[in-house]
This record gives C-alpha cells, structure tokens and sequence, in this order.
C-alpha cells in the first residue's frame, strides 16, 4: 500500500523538485495532489510521466491525506500547516516558521532520524536551512568519534536559495554586463553577477544576518547543544549548489586519513578528495545529484585538533527538497506504516 501525498507550492523551484525527487525515488503513493495558489490554479507539473494540474490550496480538504510536504513561504506555512495538522495529515515543513519551536522535530534522517518519533505533538515536521542541512551531513560522522567543540564556517551560497527571481536577475545582470544598454532590475542589495554579497536575510543586533544565525541554532538543535558555530554567509553568482568552507576543532585529535574512511563510509556523503588538479567538486557539478560531497580533507595545525574540508551540495535537493521527501520516507517507516 502507498500514501496520499500533497506537495503545497508545487510550482515553485521547491515544489517542483519534490515532485522529481519523489518520482525518482519512486516513493509508494496511492494518491497524489499539487496545490498553488490561485494565481496559479490550473497550472501543469511534471511527476514521473505524468501531469498533475495545480489545485487552490485555500479551498484544499486536507482530510484523509497522510503527508503534505509543504514548499511554500512562513506566512502561507503559518496559514495553511495547522489546517493541515489539524485535519490529521502530517506536514513536512521547508520554511523557517516551526525550525525552532521546541514541540516539533527539526530533522536531516542521515543525522537526527530518532527524531521523527516527535512529530505527534504537532503533526507538523521542520526541515533545517539549505545551508545546515548540508554542512550537518558531514560533522554528525565526525562529531560521533571525536566530539566537536567548535565550528568555522563560511558559505558560498547559490542565487537559486533565494528563489526564481534571483536566478533571473543573475541572468539578466550577466547579460547586461556585456549589452550596456540593459538596464535589469536588482534582486539584491548590490550587483550579485560577477560579485560576491556577504549579506544573505536580514541583519539582527549582534551584526550577523539571520542567514548565519540559523546555522548556528539549527546545528545545536539536530546534532548537539554543546557545539560552538560562527558562520559568515555569503550569495555568490552561482545557479545552483551551494558551498562552504568548514574549519572544525575537536574534543580528541583525528588524524584527516581516519576523518576521510569515516566519511566515506557516512550516509549521504560522497568523498571526492585527491591532491590534484579538479580532485574536489564545484557547484556545477554536484547539481542534480543526491549526495553530500566532501572534498579538500586537511589537518589544521593552527589549533591543537583541527580540521578542514569543503562541502558541496545541491541546495535545491538535500537542502531542501530531498531532505523533505527523506524525512517522509522515515517517517512512513518508523510511524505511518503501511500494509
């Protein structure tokens, strides 16, 4: 037997890439519906072979249905998931609105999976931040053996994390560049083609952007309270894949040759690591792709147990909508077993 699946905001980046995913992954469905907007009401998406018209997600019944993967923005989330919730259909959440209510499980399943067992108090399930999502993938294996005290990060994040628009106004700007008499509108506060913006969601108090301050709760909150993290956030003029440069320092020494066997052996991770020209992986080649991939492993003799690696991911996938589609996956194990 399958499960009745809803993915909300199915015309979006998000949304399309979970009805791929799920297709791809050929997760067991009976019955499967796409909501938008009204303003996309009708519109057609691709799922497997086949092609589902959109539905008015503020007209949807939402009873009888198990899961509902939602891909849409915090104030539709806040509107439409308790209705959702209430109506005894799991929602699976990509937006920030539930990550750090203490009764909902914020969950990447290669690192927290026992976590799932906590949706009941809300129904409702958070995914974690594109950026964490990836960078927790490659420190759960690690922190496991030698206990992490703290973490350096800095990222180099796709324009595709911040919507269609975004990768428009990178288009056009790229264009413009070579055609000066286009005049394209900015999406972001300064020119994003051929720059880097080290300014990603809005700045809060303390001086770091809101984008900086989920790494660091999300992290403590899926892997372990006690960890330290600083994270410098920076948009680069990337389409899709996001990257970052992770400075980790350890409880115990470990030496980068065992750090490389353990993270090979990880779920989700693909180690591609040799001291080369091209022996590490770039954004553009990780698109599409499934895995968390590791490359540039090093000791970092600055500090007693240091180490370096870069991580690279599909931000549209395991930051967002292939952890959403894992965490259903979990979840139809471990609670809404079938058949």
């Amino acid at each position: 037997m399958g499960y009745n699946i809803v993915v909300v905001g199915a015309t979006g980046n998000v949304g399309h890439e979970m009805l791929n995913i799920l297709a791809e992954r050929e997760f067991p469905i009976d019955k499967i519906e796409a909501l938008a907007s009204r303003k996309s009401l009708g519109t057609e998406v691709s799922f497997g072979d086949k092609t589902l018209k959109t539905k008015d997600l503020d007209t949807f019944d939402f009873t009888g249905w198990d899961m509902a993967l939602f891909a849409v923005g915090s104030e539709a989330t806040k509107k439409y998931a308790p209705i959702a919730a209430k109506a005894g259909c799991v929602v699976i959440d990509n937006s920030s609105l539930y990550r750090y209510d203490p009764d909902i499980p914020l969950i990447v399943p290669e690192v927290n999976p026992q976590a799932v067992h906590g949706y009941s108090k809300k129904n409702i399930i958070a995914n974690p931040n594109c950026s964490t999502a990836q960078m927790v993938v490659a420190l759960k294996p690690l922190h496991d053996r030698a206990t992490i005290k703290r973490v350096v990060v800095s990222t180099y994040q796709s324009v595709s994390g911040s919507g269609k628009e975004a990768i428009d106004s990178l288009w056009n700007e790229t264009k413009a560049i070579y055609n000066p008499t286009d005049h394209p509108s900015q999406h972001y506060t300064k020119q994003i083609a051929f720059n880097v913006i080290p300014h990603i969601d809005v700045f809060m108090d303390s001086g770091d952007t809101k984008e900086e301050w989920k790494m660091v709760v999300e992290t403590k909150k899926i892997v372990d309270p006690k960890i330290k993290v600083t994270a410098t956030c920076v948009r680069v003029p990337v389409f899709v894949g996001h990257s970052e440069s992770i400075n980790i320092e350890f409880e115990e020494f470990l030496d980068e040759d065992e750090a490389r066997d353990i993270l090979r052996e990880a779920p989700g991770i693909m180690v591609i690591d040799k001291r080369e020209d091209g022996g590490y992986v770039t954004p553009i080649e990780c698109v599409g792709d499934f895995a968390t991939f590791i490359s540039r492993i090093r000791q970092d003799v600055t500090v007693e147990n240091g180490l370096n690696l870069w991580c690279v991911s599909d931000n549209l996938r395991k930051g967002a909508a292939l952890n959403a589609v894992q965490i259903a996956e979990l979840l139809g194990r471990e609670c809404l077993k079938k058949g």
